[in-house]
């Protein structure tokens, strides 16, 4: 079965940095179209960002400039570098993978982000 496990949130300070890591099994991870998204409390999961299997890339406005999202089929693997953090950035990331018209989710990692 597909699983979906992300890792690298952790607290950090406004202006920080952090790394987040989805390490897919499962699947042919290289067709899938691959995502980020967050929520935050009492708010609705939204898409932070995502890459097509060809690597054209999407950023929700909030974050375009600031954040990067990449993939690495060889590996798996895939990546969003959190740069300036705000503590607007707080929330809950989780990995999707979209493969036709199946969609999986991981657990999620939390990013807390201190002002």
């Amino acid at each position: 079965q597909v699983q979906l496990v992300e890792s690298g949130g952790g607290l950090v300070q406004a202006g920080g940095s952090l790394r987040l890591s989805c390490v897919a099994s499962g699947m042919i991870f290289s067709i899938a179209r691959m995502g980020w998204y967050r929520q935050a409390p009492g708010k609705q999961r939204e898409l932070v960002a995502d890459i097509t299997s060809e690597g054209s890339t999407t950023f929700a406005d909030s974050v375009k400039g600031r954040f990067t999202i990449s993939r690495d089929n060889a590996a798996n693997t895939l990546y969003l570098q959190l740069n300036s953090l705000r503590p607007e950035d707080t929330a809950v990331y989780y990995c999707n993978a979209r493969l036709g018209r199946y969609s999986y989710w991981g657990q999620g990692t939390q990013v807390t982000v201190s002002s």
